[in-house]
């Protein structure tokens, strides 16, 4: 039985590396066998760095998506490629947009991907909602209503076709699939501060298009498991959009860096 553990939305760049290295013997007092990462690590100038000390300091498999944060001040694509360059060059680290489906144990494996908030769940027309990311990530600025609305569209498609293309793979070949996201997929999954979002905010939180792929891909294997675990909203929950489908979302909060839980991949 392999132990991991799940952090997400730690948002380092909030703390000082007195805290980061207190994170760290936080996460190796629970002798984890991995780490899950579910992005939002820090920013673009910096989440490379921070992914490479996290990597130095527990010397042990790390699977990381980015979050949106992560992009700030920089760019989608460049940092994207920073993040395929280190999981090839690290002993440790491996993005799993890159990796494709890693074998945890003899019946468990891992996929994931960053995703995006697509802006098709929720009256996107209507919402006022105003996130940084549309003023600090290079994609999305200085973009008309429409034209964001079609940027995240294929954000939020390119996250769905890239697990469309591997969950065949996957369920084939083992009957536990664990699903590592920055986004939450579906509606139920939105939560923040103990309720699900209203229709002003889900728009920027969740992404309808991974969630299609997912709840298409388990409703037609009932024999199969997923674990679906993200971040994004701070906010904790669970959902169960279906029988053989559990959404965990992990909560947070700024300058506290915490681990959601143990999985334990059996």
């Amino acid at each position: 039985m392999k132990q991991l553990v799940w952090v997400t939305d730690i948002h380092l760049n909030f703390i000082s590396m007195a805290g980061v290295e207190t994170f760290c013997h936080r996460i190796a007092d629970e002798n984890p066998d991995a780490v899950l990462i579910g992005g939002d690590v820090g920013e673009a100038p910096d989440v490379i760095g921070y992914l490479k000390t996290l990597a130095e300091r527990l010397a042990l498999p790390i699977y990381f998506v980015l979050g949106n944060h992560d992009f700030y001040h920089g760019s989608i694509v460049q940092v994207r490629r920073e993040a395929v360059a280190l999981s090839h060059q690290s002993e440790w680290l491996r993005y799993l947009p890159d990796s494709g489906v890693i074998e945890l144990t003899e019946d468990t494996c891992l996929i994931g991907h960053d995703a995006w908030g697509d802006g098709r769940i929720g009256d996107y027309a209507g919402s006022r909602v105003m996130l940084n990311d549309y003023r600090l990530i290079k994609e999305l600025t200085a973009l008309n209503r429409e034209m964001l609305l079609r940027n995240l569209n294929a954000l939020g498609d390119e996250a769905a076709d890239y697990l469309n293309s591997i969950l065949p793979e996957a369920l084939a070949r083992f009957s536990n699939v664990i699903v590592l996201l920055h986004v939450p997929p579906f509606r139920e999954a939105c939560w923040h501060e103990g309720r699900i979002s209203d229709d002003e905010w889900l728009p920027h939180f969740t992404c309808q298009a991974v969630g299609e792929v997912l709840f298409d891909a388990m409703r037609k294997r009932p024999d199969r498991q997923m674990k679906v675990l993200c971040g994004h909203t701070h906010g904790a929950g669970v959902a169960n959009p279906l029988p053989n489908l559990m959404v965990k979302t992990g909560g947070a909060q700024y300058g506290w860096p915490s681990l959601q839980e143990k999985v334990f991949a059996v």
